[in-house]
C-alpha cells in the first residue's frame, strides 16, 4: 500500500512539472536584457522550389513587427542597401557580423527567416508554409528570439476536386504568410511602443515550434 500511495505521488509531481507554464522572461530572457527597439527585415531565406516566394513573403513581415512595438525599417528602404552591401543573400549573414546594419542604419536586431516549405495540395484542398523567426542583436551577434511554425490553410471543399483546383488557385499567397506570421510571433516579447514593453515577462510563451491548420 506504501508503495502505491509513493508511485501515485510521483506521477502527481511528474504531471506537475510537465504542465509547468514557461514565461516569456524565462524563454527569452536575452531579448529583455538586449532590450531591442529598431529592427530590420532581411531579405527571406528560401529553401523551397517556390522561386517567388522570398519575393511575396518579405514585405509581410513589416505590419506584424510594428504592432509588437518596434520601430521596422522599410523593406522597401532599405532594399537598395541590401543589394549594394551583397546582403538580399541573407545567407552570408545569417551568422556572420551583423555590425553594419547598427553603423549605417541604427538597428538593434535583424530578423531572418528560412522558408523552409511552401507546398501546395491540390485534393486536400490547402497551401502549407513552413518558416524559421531568427532575430539577432547587431551588437551582440546573439540570437534574441527564435521560433518555428508550420501552418496550413485550408481553402475549400476537399470533396470538390473541381472547387479545390479553383480556390487553391486564387488563394492569395501573401495571405498565408501574414497567417504565420500572426501565430508563430505571438509570443514575441512587446518592443519599446507598446504598452506592454517590459510587463508581458510574466506573459506564458509559446513553444518554440507550433503547428496548425487555419479554415479559411
Amino acid at each position: 500500500m506504501k508503495q502505491i500511495v509513493i508511485i501515485i505521488i510521483g506521477i502527481i509531481f511528474l504531471s506537475s512539472c510537465s504542465s509547468k507554464v514557461i514565461t516569456r522572461g524565462e524563454q527569452y530572457a536575452k531579448m529583455y536584457e538586449d532590450q531591442p527597439s529598431s529592427i530590420v527585415i532581411m531579405p527571406p531565406i528560401n529553401q523551397t522550389n517556390e522561386v517567388e516566394a522570398k519575393d511575396y513573403f518579405y514585405t509581410t513581415l513589416y505590419i506584424p513587427l510594428c504592432e509588437k512595438g518596434y520601430y521596422v525599417f522599410s523593406p522597401y528602404m532599405t532594399m537598395e542597401m541590401f543589394q549594394s552591401e551583397s546582403a538580399y543573400d541573407s545567407e552570408l549573414f545569417l551568422e556572420g557580423n551583423l555590425s553594419i546594419f547598427r553603423e549605417v542604419l541604427g538597428a538593434d536586431a535583424a530578423m531572418f527567416t528560412i522558408i523552409k516549405s511552401w507546398k501546395r495540395n491540390v485534393l486536400m484542398s490547402k497551401v502549407t508554409v513552413g518558416i524559421e523567426y531568427i532575430l539577432r542583436s547587431t551588437q551582440t551577434g546573439e540570437v534574441i528570439y527564435k521560433r518555428e511554425g508550420l501552418i496550413s490553410l485550408d481553402t475549400g471543399d476537399s470533396n470538390s476536386i473541381l472547387a479545390s483546383i479553383i480556390n487553391t488557385v486564387s488563394t492569395d499567397k501573401i495571405i498565408v504568410g501574414r497567417l504565420c506570421n500572426s501565430y508563430v510571433l505571438s509570443d514575441m516579447p512587446e518592443g519599446k511602443y507598446s504598452i506592454n514593453y517590459t510587463k508581458d515577462q510574466s506573459f506564458p510563451a509559446g513553444k518554440s515550434y507550433i503547428k496548425t491548420t487555419v479554415k479559411k
